[in-house]
């Protein structure tokens, strides 16, 4: 973290300046575009409710289209801009925003409000995630059984504006991270399986009353014990060696 702190020292002596959303951005909310509308191919299009299940930070491509008769009526959402939820069940998921990063236009529908600003998508994106952002949202949330944050709501929240070349390097760090944990969580996938296998041995060996014999029933258990202890090191290992390199 410390060419963070230094440049910050350097481009903001006086502290980083926090700006209301709708001080660096236009905000556009979205309309109509039921799943009904959806097509095989088109003009892409992300649903507000896809952005709780199927996106993450940033996508540069989308998992629907809509046709391009229909999305003349839709808010474009161009590269870089964000498209951020105004509704849902739950205080959590509302305002989750995905940074679209592709090469062409696309288009959103209700529900959704389009970020269009000169910061830098993937920050902002991330900032949204911050337990400082989610005491903010609340402030703003109406509703009890479906929650909502209007665009005009959103527009008055004040978030922390760093200079383009600190947004970015805090990015870079936390890009870092992300693809770590992915990794991290593939090889705990691999250990979970070898953990369903080594169940499924016993559960058949058991109930098979004594038709399998002890060295299977031991060499099963010393693969799963061993495909731990690699899966554990491997992950100590590749986190110590990030952490040092983010350091």
């Amino acid at each position: 973290m410390s060419r963070i702190e230094d440049l910050i020292a350097e481009l903001c002596p006086d502290g980083v300046e926090f700006k209301t959303i709708g001080d660096f951005g236009e905000l556009i909310r979205g309309n109509g575009m039921p799943k009904s509308d959806f097509t095989e191919s088109g003009v892409g299009c992300i649903h507000y409710g896809q952005i709780y299940t199927r996106y993450g930070i940033w996508t540069t491509e989308t998992f629907s289209f809509v046709p391009q008769a229909k999305a003349i009526k839709l808010a474009k959402v161009d590269p870089n801009d964000l498209i951020v939820t105004n509704t849902s069940e739950n205080l959590d998921d509302v305002c989750k925003a995905v940074a679209w990063l592709g090469n062409s236009q696309i288009v959103t529908g209700g529900h959704a409000t389009v970020l269009k600003h000169d910061q830098d998508a993937k920050y902002l994106s991330y900032f949204l995630q911050t337990p400082y952002f989610f005491a903010e949202k609340k402030k703003y949330a109406t509703g009890t059984k479906v929650i909502d944050v209007s665009a005009k709501s959103l527009a008055k929240i004040r978030i922390p504006i760093p200079p383009l070349v600190v947004q970015r390097e805090i990015v870079r760090v936390l890009d870092a991270f992300t693809k770590l944990e992915a990794e991290l969580e593939a090889e705990l996938e691999a250990e979970l399986e070898a953990r369903r296998r080594q169940y499924q041995y016993y559960r058949d060996a058991l109930l098979t009353f004594g038709e399998s014999t002890n060295a299977d029933a031991q060499a099963s258990k010393q693969a799963s014990k061993q495909a731990s202890k690699q899966a554990s090191k491997q992950a100590s290992k590749q986190a110590s060696k990030q952490a040092s390199k983010q350091a």
